[in-house]
């Protein structure tokens, strides 16, 4: 069985069993980093009770630097502690370095308008040569400092035991994309969406580990979602919620939606999938992804 490894330079890469626990070195960067260790404590989620229903309840933790997410089932009970770590040093520190490579770069230019080759015949060209050659710069020093930001789900808060975790593939792409994988670092879906088609009506992929699409989650009504697109959520009134539907199908197996509540809570409901097409893991997964990866 492959563990699938991804590194903190974006490549993604399969392992054998026998490397587990091991440190092993990216084949595109040389960059080490250990490969998931196989432990008696590991959660095999086939047979876990936590993923064995159809109604997840979930609340956001306020106050928090990163964002983290209580699930418990309809009685309340806990179930899963899910961590999205903000990386809040290293991100300010990146922005920091762009303000200032942006000012440098600015009065660079400014001082190249002054002299001689602002003055010459090629100066306009020159000049619009070099802000793109700082902002494009400045940018890409931005995005290669900042960190992804994986999610990670745990029995509890101690996180002894990790049950899941969600990796960012990249840092900045249109279309965005995030692996999962259960807690033998298995991968067990692939989540997408496309930025430029979710100005109108929200829409996220889900692939099988074999890169099937299998379903698909999008704004439950085109006319809420022009309407939050026109006048914003409206004090929580224009609530974005998503339904679930398998690959070219309009049967609803699946429900995300937002409580009107001041604390931010959301109900999963999978009771219109009583045979489980859709991994409980994967539906969990893709249902935090729902709020923390639409900022919601």
């Amino acid at each position: 069985m492959a563990v699938l490894m991804t590194c903190e330079c974006g490549t993604s890469y399969d392992l054998k069993d026998e490397f587990a626990g091991k440190l092993v070195k990216c084949p595109h960067c040389g960059r080490p980093a250990r490969a998931p260790a196989a432990s008696v404590t590991t959660a095999v989620a086939d047979g876990d009770p936590v993923f064995d229903r159809d109604i997840f309840l979930l609340r956001q933790q306020l106050l928090k630097i990163s964002e983290k997410y209580d699930v418990s089932d309809e009685q309340g009970n806990k179930l899963v502690f899910v961590e999205r770590p903000a990386h809040a040093l290293r991100n300010i520190g990146a922005a920091v370095l762009v303000i200032i490579l942006l000012f440098v770069g600015i009065s660079a230019i400014a001082a190249l308008s002054d002299g001689p080759v602002g003055h010459s015949a090629a100066g306009p060209w020159i000049m619009g040569l070099g802000w793109l050659v700082v902002l494009a710069g400045s940018m890409a020093v931005g995005v290669t400092l900042s960190a992804k930001r994986h999610v990670t789900f745990y029995r509890d808060e101690s996180k002894r035991e990790k049950l899941l975790d969600i990796l960012q593939e990249k840092k900045l792409q249109i279309t965005q994309t995030y692996t999962v994988r259960d807690a033998r670092g298995r991968r067990i879906a692939r989540f997408g969406k496309n930025l430029l088609f979710n100005v109108i009506r929200k829409r996220w992929y889900v692939w099988g580990p074999n890169g099937e699409l299998q379903f698909l989650a999008k704004e439950d009504s085109v006319i809420l979602s022009l309407l939050r697109r026109l006048i914003g959520p409206l004090l929580g009134l224009l609530r974005t919620n998503f339904i679930f539907l398998p690959a070219g199908s309009e049967d609803v197996i699946g429900e995300f939606k937002r409580k009107f509540t001041i604390l931010d809570r959301y109900v999963l409901d999978m009771s219109a999938d009583p045979d489980q097409r859709m991994d409980r893991r994967v539906a969990l997964a893709l249902g935090v992804m729902l709020d923390t990866g639409e900022r919601r």
